[in-house]
């Protein structure tokens, strides 16, 4: 096995009915007159599999990389319970238009439906114009023939929960939640490894071969949580100079950290690989295990090999903001076990 290094890919840009024309520039890339929707940053799923771009592994498809040496790069623990495959997919999202109002099913139902990973995920606005919106969940309780029919006459959105956004909103997004992003909206996406989508309703509009796009009306009505909640909103504390926790879910941990100066993180403890979006400014990760620098630009994202994530993030011009998604494998027996211990002989 050569020395691991984080790794760098090739744009993996997805042109979509709905997408818009931010991720190109977003990127470093030439605009063009495509409507691009979606960029897979770091994707293991078959059908588009991220490139690396940057060092001995160049070239070479991600999942082939991490075939080499899965516990070296996923984690030892993350490699034995996904059975060697990357369990996350990150995107960053560009929505010119609104897309369709869909849901995705859990793991249960989407290994029994379509041999695949459920599909929970999480959204970071990156930016948003004056007035966006998007969809969350329902605002009002309906039973499963009213959505049927909402669905048939168009007003399935009248029973959405709709939710004015701004830059650094984030909104979770588990199995079974009813959701759409809408138009005017820039975000990072984080979820599990997953391309199954169940759309509900798609505004009658053709797709890219001008024909509508397939609706999944019936295995949506499965997949869906028809529960109200009170506030589909994640909130979090957004401070300057540390990681904060957006979420640690039961398939990804998010934090998100805006630094101005050379900022440390040692995550080796989560025996996990660990993904980067660099949502502002451009920086340097340097190993402090092996020594190597990559430059980790605006608008694109790394996936650190969790035998060597001890490095340290300096910023190159001013703020820069990076998005960090791992899977939590820390062990705290030990911290429980003292945890107990000091409470016992504080009697």
């Amino acid at each position: 096995m050569k020395k691991l290094y984080p790794l760098l890919f090739e744009p993996n840009l997805h042109t979509i009915v709905w997408g818009g024309h931010r991720l190109r520039p977003y990127k470093g890339l030439e605009a063009t007159d495509e409507p691009i929707g979606e960029s897979w940053e770091v994707s293991a799923v078959p059908s588009s599999t991220s490139i690396i771009s940057n060092g001995e592994f160049a070239g070479q498809d991600l999942t082939s990389v991490i075939n080499l040496s899965p516990a070296r790069i996923l984690g030892g623990k993350v490699a034995r319970k996904y059975g060697g495959k990357l369990p996350l997919l990150v995107k960053f999202i560009d929505a010119e238009k609104d897309l369709s109002i869909q849901v995705h099913p859990n793991d249960e139902m989407a290994q029994r439906e379509h041999g695949k990973f459920g599909k929970s995920e999480i959204w970071y606005i990156i930016d948003a114009k004056p007035g966006s919106h998007l969809y969350a969940g329902f605002k009002d309780e309906i039973t499963p023939e009213e959505y049927k029919r909402r669905v048939e006459d168009g007003t399935i959105v009248d029973v959405l929960a709709k939710h004015t956004v701004k830059a650094g909103d984030v909104f979770y997004l588990p199995a079974g939640r009813v959701h759409a992003i809408c138009g005017g909206i820039l975000l990072a996406e984080v979820q599990q490894s997953s391309d199954v989508t169940y759309r509900i309703f798609d505004y009658n509009r053709p797709g890219m071969d001008g024909k509508p796009r397939e609706l999944h009306t019936q295995l949506a009505a499965q997949a869906l949580n028809f529960r109200v909640e009170d506030d589909y909103r994640t909130q979090y504390s957004n401070l300057a100079g540390r990681a904060n926790r957006i979420i640690d879910s039961p398939h990804f941990s998010v934090r998100v950290t805006e630094m101005t100066g050379t900022f440390h993180r040692n995550l080796i403890k989560y025996d996990s690989f660990i993904i980067s979006m660099c949502i502002k400014g451009d920086c340097k990760i340097k190993m402090r295990t092996t020594g190597d620098e990559i430059l980790l630009h605006e608008g694109h994202s790394t996936l650190i090999p969790a035998s060597i994530a001890d490095y340290d993030v300096i910023p190159l011009q001013g703020i820069t903001r990076i998005l960090d998604t791992y899977i939590d494998n820390m062990d705290r027996s030990l911290g429980s076990t003292l945890t107990r211990f000091l409470h016992i002989t504080s009697k």
